[in-house]
């Protein structure tokens, strides 16, 4: 398993210099220039002299090659310069807004798996039943439902109507609600329907016949047999789903004013604050390949045939 493990760990590093190289070079193709964007966050006339100035001064008078090699090294380092807009080291601003940001979307991983997983098996166990048609129904729902829409409403009746719940913030747990049934809302259906849909393609399997054939008990059969290996697309899917849970509660943060990084992204876009975009995208990179990471180990544990494949590959 360690090797496998170490293997893995080695395949990611192209991955995440490519995505640096992509990265840094979409920020430079695009439209407009950064050091006037820099005095303007400053409040500072862009005159000739004073673009240049700043473009020294960030070294974006230097050749391409030269910039992302500086970057990447200080990159490495968890140096991505100084924000344009607080002219504060982004890395300490980044570290400040992480834990809202990871407690909005642990939240709603929680409730996604509470929810769903008993809602899978059971719609498995009573196929077709009205349960079954019920969650079907609800998958079509969410997945047309957009997440700033499901929050407003509900906002308008928690918040607004009954007076139950705060509307915007981050505090005590009654501030958590709202936005992390939002996030979770979309995830809830299509886990259901797939741990349903593997549930029932692992009862016809032979395995499953064989083990009642020996008088296992039907608990016992479901729970050591077919759930273990029901449980294979579901860890792929929540694999994915940390990093999109991460990544995608941007819209949740900003219909309830949650104080996390997403937020604090969409600000930095708004104003052109490259040095807190690079961060922003390269973070969620990490945390998209280190999410595979884990699900790729998750998966050998569950089926070692996978573990004996990568290491002999």
């Amino acid at each position: 398993m360690l090797s496998y493990i170490a293997k893995r760990l080695l395949s990611l590093i192209p991955v995440l210099v490519g995505i640096s190289i992509i990265t840094f070079l979409i920020l430079r193709l695009t439209p407009g220039d950064p050091a006037e964007a820099y005095l303007r966050l400053s409040q500072i006339p862009p005159t000739e002299a004073a673009v240049a100035a700043v473009r020294t001064e960030l070294g974006l008078d230097r050749p391409l090659p030269v910039q992302y090699g500086e970057w990447l090294v200080k990159a490495v380092t968890l140096d991505f310069g100084k924000s344009y807009t607080t002219h504060r080291p982004v890395w300490d601003e980044m570290a400040l807004l992480v834990p809202a940001t990871a407690e909005l979307a642990g939240a709603s991983l929680l409730i996604t798996l509470v929810t769903s997983i008993p809602m899978g098996i059971f719609s498995a166990l009573n196929k077709d039943g009205w349960f079954d048609n019920s969650c079907r129904v609800i998958a079509f729902v969410s997945a047309a439902t957009p997440n700033f829409w499901l929050g407003f409403m509900l906002m308008y009746f928690f918040a607004l109507k009954l007076d139950l719940l705060p509307t915007m913030g981050r505090g005590s747990w009654e501030n958590l609600i709202l936005p992390a049934v939002t996030l979770s809302f979309s995830y809830i259906a299509t886990y259901i329907r797939l741990l349903r849909t593997s549930m029932l393609e692992n009862m016809d399997q032979p395995f499953v016949l064989y083990a009642r054939a020996r008088g296992l008990k039907e608990s016992w059969v479901i729970g050591r047999h077919v759930l273990k290996n029901a449980m294979l697309p579901l860890v792929t899917a929540m694999g994915m789903s940390i990093g999109y849970l991460l990544s995608g509660s941007v819209i949740v943060e900003n219909v309830f004013a949650w104080p996390g990084v997403g937020r604090f992204c969409v600000t930095a876009i708004l104003n052109r604050d490259y040095p807190v975009v690079q961060c922003f995208v390269m973070m969620m990179a990490v945390i998209f390949v280190m999410a595979n990471l884990l699900v790729d180990i998750a998966y050998a544990w569950l089926d070692p045939r996978i573990r004996l494949k990568g290491e002999s590959s």
